[in-house]
């Protein structure tokens, strides 16, 4: 068991983080007679997939519904069909994402030649960056 502060630590994020967590319900700490947070090692393994999924881009309520369908059905099938499901979603959207900075990048390229080329011009000498 760990307490609020050390899971804090350990994730490097505040207390109130963790906090918050709980008042979404994806959290459900364990409280001592003096009422202080007590974390399992489900909540430290829940804490986990909630810091991964939102490093991978996932809403909270995504995450919140793939944390707790583990709840739901033990065997875990649902967790990860539906974290399929969302993995490729947010797969599509990262290549869709991808797609549009290509074009950026490859607008901003044939700008910077132009560009290159007209100082090259203006200068009449050659500039090359």
């Amino acid at each position: 068991m760990r307490t609020i502060t050390d899971i804090a630590k350990e994730f490097d994020v505040t207390t109130r983080t963790i906090r918050y967590y709980e008042e979404l319900g994806l959290l459900s700490p364990q409280r001592t007679n003096a009422k202080k947070r007590m974390y399992t090692n489900s909540d430290y393994a829940k804490l986990k997939l909630i810091f991964r999924g939102k490093r991978y881009g996932f809403s909270l309520e995504e995450i919140k519904e793939m944390v707790l369908l583990f709840d739901k059905d033990r065997t875990g099938k649902k967790q990860l069909e539906r974290t399929v499901a969302y993995g490729k979603l947010k797969m599509a959207e990262i290549d869709e994402k991808m797609r549009e900075l290509q074009e950026i990048r490859d607008e901003l390229e044939t700008l910077h030649l132009d560009f290159t080329e007209k100082l090259n011009s203006l200068k009449g000498g050659s500039y090359i960056e």
